[in-house]
C-alpha cells in the first residue's frame, strides 16, 4: 500500500484531516504540524507548490498497526520477526513515475523548520543503495537542499557510509514511502541483512524497476550521485529538539528526479514531532528485546517519548532469579548503543502508562542496591549533554523489579474484592 493509499484509507475511516488553508512551507507549515499534536493530516495547498503535503501519518502505534493490519500490541513481535527472516520483495515495473526535467527540487514543497536550521530539509528520504558484497541497504537520511540539484547528506558512520568508503557513488534518495519501508528502514539490523526485505516480511511491499534501480513504491524519487566534495551540513534541530551541530558531510548531485502523477503527496516528517520520534523510535524496541531475552525472559519493550524515543527505554521482564534485572539492564544498553537510561520492571507493570513505572520505583527501588552506574560510555551526538568531542556520556540503569522474591506479594497491588459496571449503578463509562 503505497502512502498516498494509506492517507486515503484514513480519511474514509475519518482519522485525516484536510486544510483547505494555504500554508507557508517556511516555518508555517511546521508550526501547523507541531500544533496538530500528532493528528493525521493533508495540506492541499502549500504557497507556491501544486503538491499537497501530508504529515503525522505514523504519529502513533495505533495508526502504524493500522498500516500493518495488526493490533498495536503486536508490534514488537512483528518487527522482530521481520528483522530475523526478511523476505525478498518481488519486482514490479515502474509505471506512474515520470521524470521530470531539468532536476529542480524546489518544485518539490520541502519544509523549512525552525529559524535555527541550516536550510529547507528532507527528512523523510529513504537512501536505497546496492554494494557488490553486502548488498541492498535501505536507510533514513536527513538532506539539506542546497540548490536546485545538490543536498548536503548527513551520514553517521553506518551502513552507507561504508558503501560510499567502498567507492559507492549512484544510489536513490525515496520519499513518500510505504509504511513498511519507513519501520524498515529505521530499524538497525546487520550489515548485509536487506531492509527491503525486512520491510515486505512486515507486510506486503514490492519493488519497482527505475532507471536501472530497484526502489519502493515512492511518491518521489531521486537519483544521485555522492560528487566527493565534503560541505557545512546544519544546523538541524533533531529528534531531541534541540540543534544540532554543523559537520562536513557529502555532497550530492541529483541526476535524475522522478514524481508520481494523479493522486500523490509528499512526506513532510517534523523532526523532532511525535512522528519522528515514532519512527525513530519504535524499530530500536526489536534490537532490545532481543538483547534481553538472551539473558531472561523478556515480555515487551518501550522506546518512550519523553527519553526523545531515543534516550530512554522501559523494560518489562518475568523476572526469575535476583540478578535477571541488572542482566537485563546491561543487555538494554548492548540492544541499543544510543541508550542513556533504561528501567526493567516486573511483568504486573505497564509500560504505557508512565505513572505505573513511577511507581514502580517509589515501591521497589532503593538507590544504593538497584541503580546501575555506567561512566564515560559511548552515547549519542543527539544527546547536547554528552561529550562534546566523544558523544560519550554516563548511562544509569535503574532495576524496578522486586527485590526479594520470596516477598513478592508484599509488593503487589491489591485488586479490588469486587469486578463492577458502572452502567449497572446508572453512571456512564
Amino acid at each position: 500500500m503505497r502512502l498516498v493509499e494509506f492517507a486515503a484509507q484514513l480519511e474514509r475511516e475519518g482519522m485525516l484531516l484536510r486544510v483547505s488553508r494555504e500554508v507557508d512551507p517556511r516555518f508555517e507549515l511546521a508550526a501547523v504540524i507541531r500544533a496538530l499534536r500528532g493528528r493525521p493530516a493533508l495540506f492541499e495547498r502549500v504557497r507556491g507548490h501544486a503538491l499537497p503535503v501530508a504529515s503525522n501519518l505514523c504519529a502513533s502505534r495505533a495508526l502504524v498497526a493500522r498500516a500493518l493490519g495488526c493490533a498495536p500490541g503486536e508490534l514488537l513481535p512483528r518487527l522482530s520477526a521481520a528483522a530475523d527472516e526478511p523476505r525478498p520483495p518481488p519486482v514490479e515495473p515502474g509505471a506512474g513515475l515520470y521524470e521530470e526535467r531539468p532536476v529542480d527540487l524546489g518544485a518539490l514543497p520541502v519544509l523549512t523548520h525552525y529559524p535555527q536550521d541550516g536550510g529547507p530539509y528532507i527528512a523523510s528520504g529513504v537512501a536505497v543503495a546496492v554494494d557488490p558484497q553486502h548488498g541492498r541497504n535501505a536507510s533514513f537520511h536527513r538532506a539539506m537542499l542546497r540548490g536546485p540539484g545538490s543536498l548536503a547528506l548527513r551520514l553517521v558512520e553506518r551502513h552507507l557510509h561504508l558503501y560510499r568508503q567502498r567507492g559507492l557513488t549512484r544510489f536513490a534518495f525515496c520519499i513518500g514511502n510505504p509504511v513498511p519501508v519507513l519501520l524498515a528502514a529505521a530499524m538497525s539490523v546487520e550489515l548485509g541483512v536487506d531492509e527491503l526485505g525486512v520491510a515486505h516480511a512486515l507486510a506486503p511491499s514490492p519493488l519497482v524497476e527505475l532507471a536501472g534501480l530497484r526502489v519502493p513504491p515512492a511518491e518521489q524519487v531521486l537519483v544521485c550521485e555522492f560528487t566527493g566534495e565534503l560541505v557545512d551540513e546544519g544546523p538541524f534541530v533533531d529528534l531531541t529538539e534541540t540543534p544540532d551541530i554543523v559537520r562536513s558531510q557529502p555532497a550530492v548531485r541529483v541526476e535524475r528526479m522522478f514524481v508520481r502523477r494523479g493522486p500523490s503527496l509528499f512526506h513532510a516528517l517534523l523532526p523532532g514531532d511525535l512522528e519522528h520520534k515514532l519512527l525513530m523510535g519504535m524499530p530500536r524496541e526489536p534490537t532490545i528485546f532481543r538483547e534481553v531475552s538472551k539473558v531472561c525472559e523478556c515480555l515487551d519493550v518501550r522506546i518512550t517519548p519523553g527519553g526523545c524515543s531515543w534516550l530512554h527505554a522501559a523494560v518489562r521482564i518475568r523476572k526469575r532469579g535476583p540478578e535477571d534485572g541488572r542482566r537485563a539492564i546491561a543487555a538494554a544498553f548492548r540492544g541499543h548503543r544510543s541508550l542513556k537510561h533504561v528501567w526493567v520492571v516486573d511483568e504486573d507493570v505497564d509500560l504505557d502508562r508512565p505513572a505505573e513505572l513511577e511507581w514502580a520505583m517509589a515501591t521497589r527501588f532503593q538507590g544504593h542496591r538497584d541503580l546501575v552506574i555506567r561512566e564515560d560510555e559511548p552515547g549519542s551526538s543527539l544527546d547536547p549533554s554528552a561529550d562534546l568531542d566523544t558523544s560519550h556520556t554516563t548511562k544509569l540503569g535503574f532495576d524496578l523489579t522486586v527485590p526479594d522474591l520470596a516477598r513478592a506479594a508484599e509488593f503487589r497491588k491489591v485488586p479490588p474484592p469486587l469486578v463492577v459496571r458502572l452502567e449497572d449503578y446508572g453512571i456512564p463509562p
